[in-house]
């Protein structure tokens, strides 16, 4: 019994640092897209609190691999070049209810 409490205790952690790292990490994103994600970045991207988290984990993906962003391609890569999936997965987390 004493793992099983252990492990929910680390599980809980884990999962509070994950949200504390998303949080740090979406600082840089409010700049443009706002402390919610409710303002279009620079009037030119979609508002990020209202797309799905698969469309919004695709665009991320797709700003990485250079398959998605139109006019904000250039801008956006570059900050999202050096995320992982998980740090991608947390943001959406982090900003789509």
């Amino acid at each position: 019994m004493r793992g099983l409490h252990v492990t929910v205790a680390a599980l809980l952690l884990s999962t509070t640092v994950a949200l504390a790292d998303a949080s740090a990490l979406y600082e840089k994103c409010a700049v443009c897209h706002g402390a919610a994600g409710e303002k279009s970045g620079l009037g030119k991207s979609k508002i990020i609190k209202d797309m799905s988290k698969a469309d919004f984990i695709a665009s991320m993906k797709g700003y990485q691999d250079g398959s998605y962003g139109g006019p904000m391609k250039n801008l956006m890569a570059p900050q999202v070049k050096a995320l992982s999936e998980a740090d991608i997965a947390a943001l959406a987390d982090h900003i789509i209810k």
